[in-house]
């Protein structure tokens, strides 16, 4: 994924209960849509993430943070209270995938699709940003 990181400043979210907040000082990654099976199955749709360093992260959880071993390479986080899907990272990353839905205010837009090829049949992808079969 293209590191570029042009959103600067200090953002907050949180799940749907509130179990689970977090704040990022410092910059977001924009938004990239990604339509493989495992993001559809966890949103219904597809993942909308932007993502932060680990540096600049900070999350409060009250016990309420599960994460979800997704695959060999990565876990998805979210809240056991609320069932709020939050977080995806990579073993090994220094960056955690944050989902865009879940910022209070405002947030980085989407610039690109990626694991097109794995899109459900039942929408299409018409905003004219990039498409990449896979990862980009």
């Amino acid at each position: 994924m293209s590191a570029e990181r042009e959103n600067q400043g200090e953002f907050q979210g949180s799940c749907n209960c509130g179990g689970v907040s977090y704040i990022v000082k410092g910059s977001l990654r924009p938004t990239v849509a990604c339509h493989c099976s495992q993001c559809r199955k966890q949103t219904g749709l597809y993942y909308a993430a932007t993502s932060a360093l680990d540096s600049e992260l900070t999350v409060s959880e009250n016990g309420c943070l599960k994460w979800y071993a997704a695959s060999d390479a990565a876990v998805r986080g979210f809240c056991a209270e609320c069932g709020s899907a939050l977080f995806w990272k990579e073993h090994g990353s220094d960056n955690t995938s944050i989902l865009t839905g879940t910022l209070d205010g405002e947030a980085p837009a989407i610039d690109r699709h990626i694991f097109c090829q794995d899109k459900g049949d039942f929408y299409e992808i018409s905003d004219g940003l990039p498409q990449f079969p896979q990862s980009d």
